[in-house]
């Protein structure tokens, strides 16, 4: 019976640890799922991962959008702007989680470039840019995209937002190419962008279509999901060198800390003191 009630008091203990780490994560981002398991490559910047950046198989906190202000990457990279130099994820401007037109099928964590505001004469704005009452949006963006062996800086002409929201992208432009998220404002140098579950191409993203920000990461952790689910296709063969070589000095620790603590335990003057009268 004592060893029985031994596992039943571990195993209420284990419980409560994660029901409460759980909570303050609930707490701390205001968000639920608290956090999510990248599962493509359309974030990464290096081939064999790096941390920093947004790789599949990190699990990535997701951070509400009513607590944390998004900001683009067009407002991040304006001179003279109260948010230039902001980065996140390893570029300027954040990241968002979004689910594509609103719908049920997995959210796409993509990097916010652009937001959409409609101006009361009935153009449009583009916080960032000197984009003001305009019908149509064109801004050349300062990133490189690869075609036909050279470089051009990505850029978005005369797209019709239809509504307000933002235009999004992942990081990996390599990836076949640049291409944004809303099919509508890709040219002919960029793919054909996202479609959702019921195949429609991908709209500007509303705000009440986004889930949350990306806020830290935890780099590799989430590949044991992936991997359970066979969907770990994505995840670099590096990550999982680390998280092995994570879960053995993770596992070490309490090991080493018995050991040091035994033999700080037998170099006290008390211990000797106390073998010296059991002897006597």
């Amino acid at each position: 019976m004592g060893e029985a009630w031994s596992w039943i008091r571990e195993a209420l203990l284990a419980g409560g640890l994660i029901t409460t780490l759980i909570a303050v994560l609930v707490l701390m981002t205001g968000s639920w799922p608290p956090m999510v398991v990248v599962e493509s490559n359309s974030m990464q910047h290096d081939e064999n991962g790096e941390v920093g950046s947004i790789d599949a198989g990190d699990l990535v906190l997701v951070m509400s959008d009513e607590r944390q202000k998004i900001i683009t990457y067009a407002e991040a990279t304006e001179e003279g702007s109260p948010y230039e130099g902001y980065e996140s994820h390893g570029m300027p401007g954040d990241v968002i989680i979004y689910r594509k037109n609103g719908g049920t099928d997995t959210p796409v964590i993509h990097r916010a470039l652009l937001k959409v505001v409609a101006n009361d004469s009935g153009g449009w704005d583009a916080p960032g840019t000197h984009l003001r009452n305009v019908e149509t949006i064109s801004w050349t963006f300062d990133i490189q995209c690869p075609y036909h062996g050279g470089t051009y800086n990505l850029t978005v002409e005369n797209w019709d937002p239809v509504h307000e929201g933002y235009l999004s992208m992942g990081d990996n432009n390599k990836n076949p190419r640049c291409m944004f998220d809303q099919s509508a404002a890709n040219g002919q140098s960029e793919g054909t962008g996202l479609s959702d579950g019921q195949g429609n191409p991908v709209q500007t993203t509303k705000e009440e279509w986004i889930v949350g920000v990306a806020g830290s990461e935890i780099p590799w952790v989430g590949a044991i999901k992936l991997g359970l689910s066979n969907n770990s296709d994505w995840v670099p063969s590096s990550s999982w060198t680390k998280l092995v070589i994570s879960a053995l000095i993770l596992l070490a620790i309490p090991a080493i800390w018995e050991r040091v603590a035994n033999r700080t335990m037998e170099s006290a003057p008390e211990i000797a003191q106390a073998e010296l009268e059991e002897e006597e």
